[in-house]
């Protein structure tokens, strides 16, 4: 993310916004590279000027911001290669709720309570669902991610709209919603910074949802989901009202025993509770009126009720796996303990000084984990497949747990 100040826009000329374009276009291209563009994309794009001045996009704005750009190309590759790790459901929960983000979070809800006191009070969205989010989404806003993992997303957006065969009208749209952006002074092509798909920001927006849902939260007299969290969690909060219909005073659901795969649909918890399935800590349901149904995502393992607002967090990534880490991560933050029934074949994860140790240990053995933070991204998972590759440790799935350190151990 970016921190710095936000300025108020100023409303350009046609003739500054003219100007503009020679600086703006530096950023996202060489000018004497222009003609360097791949065969059809000046076509493309001079088509696609029509189709966007028609849409109300300014003349001013796609001068500025499309009259110099070249597609950023490597996105191709991005969709093509997405890494693929073979993640057991444990090993997804550990990496998502790990020693890093439950000691960042904790520094982050005390450093925001007051704007997450506000949310919950104009949204009713629980602070640990909504910090959890944001802290498995862009690390709780940390400058590193903005650094190291994002690009400028008009040369990506205008590189899938051209020639992304698939959804051409879909990434065409996002990159006329993303020039609305900046049309409405908004922000800026230069601070418009995300992944190689367009999302940005905090809670990582695309145009559409920044365009549609966000909403100015802090005041400041636009919308941004950069610098000050409160637009981007306030808004966040909003989509899960309004799309994820989030339910006021509810929680997400709870860990549970007593139940059997043979009892499914929706009922209330008196109702679960009559027929034998209980809390898994032993405390009461504290709303026992409220439905769930029953999820039991590895037999074995444990068992859970969910309640509307699980969906909810699910309406913001299509998995459920994405959406137990969220609420479990946020119910962590808060105080509350690790699953009280064990995953089949699971082990603890490893403390953050023990991620750190793998990370390293692997990086003098020479592979790179891209930092030893204690952070578990792409490339330390990456780093962790090729030693358990070479290792012959089986299987070599990129899990940073206790059997790796184990050997890196050893081989020291």
């Amino acid at each position: 993310m970016t921190h710095r100040d936000s300025r108020n826009p100023t409303f350009l000329t046609r003739r500054t916004l003219l100007g503009s374009a020679l600086s703006a276009g530096a950023l996202f291209a060489n000018p004497l590279r222009a003609l360097a563009s791949p065969p059809g994309f000046d076509q493309w794009r001079e088509g696609f000027r029509a189709r966007a001045l028609a849409r109300g996009i300014s003349e001013g704005t796609y001068i500025r911001v499309l009259s110099r750009i070249e597609p950023d190309m490597s996105v191709f590759q991005k969709m093509r290669k997405q890494p693929e790790f073979n993640e057991q459901l444990w090993q997804y929960i550990n990496r998502r709720v790990s020693d890093w983000r439950l000691a960042a979070g904790k520094v982050a809800l005390q450093k925001y309570g007051t704007l997450f006191a506000r949310i919950e009070k104009d949204f009713g969205v629980e602070r640990g669902t909504l910090l959890a989010l944001w802290g498995v989404e862009t690390a709780y806003g940390d400058p590193l991610v903005q650094q190291n993992h994002m690009r400028p997303v008009f040369p990506s957006l205008a590189a899938l709209a051209w020639n992304e065969p698939r959804r051409k009208a879909y990434w065409e749209t996002e990159l006329i919603n993303a020039l609305r952006i900046v049309d409405k002074h908004w922000s800026t092509p230069e601070e418009m910074r995300g992944s190689w798909a367009g999302a940005m920001g905090h809670t990582q927006w695309m145009p559409e949802v920044w365009l549609n849902v966000g909403f100015d939260y802090d005041g400041d007299g636009r919308v941004s989901p950069f610098g000050r969290p409160d637009d981007a969690l306030g808004s966040s909060a909003r989509y899960l009202v309004n799309r994820g219909k989030y339910r006021r005073g509810e929680h997400w659901g709870y860990e549970v025993k007593g139940a059997t795969a043979s009892k499914s649909g929706s009922q209330s918890y008196a109702k679960w509770a009559a027929s034998g399935v209980t809390r898994a800590d032993g405390q009461p349901f504290p709303r026992p009126n409220d439905s769930a149904q029953l999820w039991v995502p590895v037999q074995g393992g444990p068992s859970f009720l969910l309640g509307p607002n699980f969906y909810a967090v699910k309406s913001y990534n299509p998995s459920m796996n994405y959406a137990l880490a969220i609420v479990h991560l946020g119910d962590r933050i808060q105080g509350g303990g690790p699953f009280i029934q064990p995953f089949p074949g699971s082990e603890r994860a490893l403390t953050l000084a023990e991620i750190q140790e793998v990370q390293t240990r692997l990086t003098k053995a020479g592979f790179d984990t891209g930092g030893t933070d204690g952070r578990v991204g792409n490339d330390t998972m990456k780093a962790v497949r090729d030693f358990q590759t070479k290792a012959g440790l089986l299987p070599a799935d990129g899990y940073a747990g206790l059997k790796v350190l184990a050997r890196l151990r050893q081989g020291s």
